[in-house]
């Protein structure tokens, strides 16, 4: 196995990586923030996220998928660290008979609006204050999949590199440019000229998503699960969306929501080339 060293016990170094995992403040303090999983990890690597540590499984053989991603990753300097397997299925968050063989410890990007790419065909979503991290990442892979520029997290917000996030998204965070601000000011700062339309998404919505045309640039803004959209989003809004329901549902969930909608701008964009 290709290690640069061996934790064997829950040291001080142990414990900082837990810290990654569960304290939010330490974790941004730190800029890191820890991987699971074979699909985030590999886009991890493809898409060229800074990996600072691997931490490997010392108990075990290892597959040839987790060899060949060590040699690639430890040559961009990332550090190999080999650890007990119940230690790493801590780390994991699994039963130690399903600890992973792998983990990462990463660098967070900057919180940088420019790391999204403004075009005329510009399709952004801003979740405002989304407070459940598995909403974030559903949020993230729906978007992603149905081709927006970015999405950016405004205000006081379950965190982006929360776990649970991570996990959600299924890897399209590293994909995806997600860029977090404090609030909707300076989202509207950065699109101010640039002729894209903010388009909000609400029950009580004056147009039908389908009654909308999504064919100029456009940011999507989805509001908080409980309480909606804040009192700025909503004033600067340029339309109201809403979303044609039946049954005895009253609203969807927020990140379903958007990912209707976000499906109703692709399928127009697909249908108007």
């Amino acid at each position: 196995m290709r290690a640069h060293q061996r934790v064997a016990s829950r040291n001080a170094r142990f414990q900082q990586w837990q810290t990654l995992l569960t304290n939010r403040q330490k974790r941004q303090r730190a800029g890191r923030f820890l991987v699971q999983g074979v699909r985030p990890l590999t886009l991890a690597a493809e898409q060229g996220w800074g990996i600072e540590e691997l931490l490997v499984d010392a108990d075990r053989r290892l597959s040839r998928w987790a060899e060949e991603y060590i040699d690639a990753v430890a040559v961009a300097d990332a550090e190999v660290i080999a650890l007990p397997g119940d230690m790493l299925a801590e780390l994991g968050e699994k039963d130690q008979d399903a600890a992973p063989e792998l983990l990462a410890v990463v660098a967070m990007p900057p919180d940088d609006l420019a790391r999204v790419r403004l075009t005329d065909r510009f399709l952004g979503v801003a979740f405002d204050r989304p407070t459940q991290p598995g909403n974030l990442g559903t949020l993230i892979r729906s978007a992603d999949a149905f081709g927006a520029d970015g999405v950016v997290v405004t205000g006081h917000a379950a965190d982006v590199y929360d776990p649970r996030t991570v996990r959600a998204s299924t890897g399209s965070l590293f994909g995806l440019p997600t860029v977090r601000t404090p609030s909707h000011r300076e989202v509207l700062e950065w699109l101010s000229g640039t002729g894209v339309t903010v388009v909000g998404t609400d029950e009580d919505g004056d147009t039908d998503i389908e009654d909308y045309d999504f064919g100029a640039p456009t940011l999507i803004v989805v509001g908080n699960e409980t309480v909606g959209m804040s009192t700025g989003w909503r004033e600067a809004c340029d339309r109201v969306l809403s979303i044609p329901m039946s049954g005895t549902a009253s609203s969807l969930n927020a990140a379903n929501a958007a990912t209707v909608v976000l499906y109703e701008a692709a399928r127009q964009r697909r249908a108007a080339k």
